[in-house]
């Protein structure tokens, strides 16, 4: 079942959040965040909504909205935390398609993906399978624990 976050789920959460960031595979955020700090940066407000997908556990995350504000806010943004134990059982792709139908809904363009790392190489077959494309690659933008520099690709997905 996927629904918006409760107060209560943090704590399922943070742990998802702080490993996935530990990695360094797929986040910049900073490696030293507190569970307060990084449910500030994760937990979205309206206009946005932050989601879990869960059965009795939670099994991953994700959080989206308006990708900048005022004259660009009819183009939306995501992104997507899994539990470790739950990788590879469809739990990102089955977030992505609430995430894709929740900006149809909403009325959003498109959806941008400013930075998605071009070593993660299973969520860049999954954006691509669900029609992403990428429009553009920062060179070594991307400092990943087990590559070194990698780049950064910017990917969209038309809604229109």
């Amino acid at each position: 079942m996927i629904r918006p976050i409760e107060d209560g789920d943090w704590d399922q959460v943070w742990p998802i959040f702080a490993e996935t960031v530990a990695a360094g595979e797929t986040y910049a955020y900073p490696e030293n965040l507190t569970s307060d700090e990084a449910r500030a940066l994760w937990v979205e407000e309206p206009p946005g909504r932050t989601v879990v997908l869960e059965d009795g556990t939670v099994l991953g995350t994700a959080k989206m909205g308006p990708n900048r504000p005022g004259r660009g806010d009819h183009i939306g943004t995501a992104s997507f935390m899994v539990a470790p134990g739950a990788r590879g059982r469809g739990v990102g792709r089955r977030l992505a398609a609430y995430v894709i139908d929740w900006h149809r809904d909403q009325g959003y363009r498109a959806i941008q993906f400013n930075a998605v790392v071009e070593s993660n190489t299973a969520a860049v077959h999954l954006w691509k399978s669900l029609g992403f494309r990428i429009v553009g690659t920062v060179p070594g933008a991307y400092r990943s624990a087990a590559h070194g520099y990698v780049g950064l690709h910017m990917m969209v997905l038309d809604l229109t």
